[in-house]
């Protein structure tokens, strides 16, 4: 399931595509993170087809992490929605403080959405992405969270209705202790940046 290396955004990439773009690029300090998801332009419902990497310093020097994940809802929220108004899908854009690490559903350690955050409503029940609709700002309850408890999901089925959603448990451990020794230094406030693979 994990990409090819040759394919995954590197450290240097990412900060030269915030700077294009116009967003700040968090490149001070140890563990001050940049949580980006990668929105590529595979647009296969229900696959694990995005990246969610953690660029940052250690020691001074940078370090990049690179998970599959998925930036929309699952096929069958799409199908079956929970908002009258459609499913929630994220705007690309730079999301200061939009999380903080608390309870994902009451059941396991996550980032929780603390801070507004626009999204596509996408309400036809089909399996395209729909961003030429209205979008929303607000408080609708867009974690970043893992599929599976163990191991590695291939399909996203009920695991999103619009969360940011790591595939591999194992990589989801990892992206929490980063975030648990980020906020030692940094508190419990988390900027998420998605965009998209064309910005690369």
């Amino acid at each position: 399931m994990q990409l090819p290396t040759g394919k995954l955004p590197r450290y240097g990439q990412l900060q030269t595509a915030f700077i294009r773009k116009g967003y700040r690029f968090f490149d001070e300090g140890d563990f001050n993170l940049n949580l980006i998801g990668v929105r590529t332009a595979d647009n296969t419902a229900n696959t694990f087809n995005d990246h969610l990497a953690v660029a940052f310093r250690f020691d001074g020097r940078p370090h990049c992490y690179v998970f599959p994940a998925t930036t929309d809802p699952g096929l069958y929220w799409r199908q079956n929605l929970a908002n009258v108004n459609g499913t929630a899908i994220v705007v690309p854009g730079q999301y200061a403080g939009l999380w903080q690490i608390g309870q994902h559903q009451g059941k396991y350690q996550a980032l929780v959405q603390r801070a507004p955050v626009t999204v596509y409503r996408d309400s036809n029940r089909d399996q395209v992405l729909d961003t030429d609709t209205t979008t929303e700002s607000g408080l609708f309850g867009i974690n970043c969270h893992r599929a599976r408890a163990d191991g590695e999901s291939s399909q996203v089925d009920r695991w999103s209705a619009g969360c940011q959603v790591l595939a591999n448990a194992a990589d989801f451990t990892l992206l929490m202790a980063l975030c648990n020794r980020a906020r030692m230094e940094w508190g419990n406030r988390f900027t998420y940046t998605l965009i998209k693979e064309g910005d690369l």
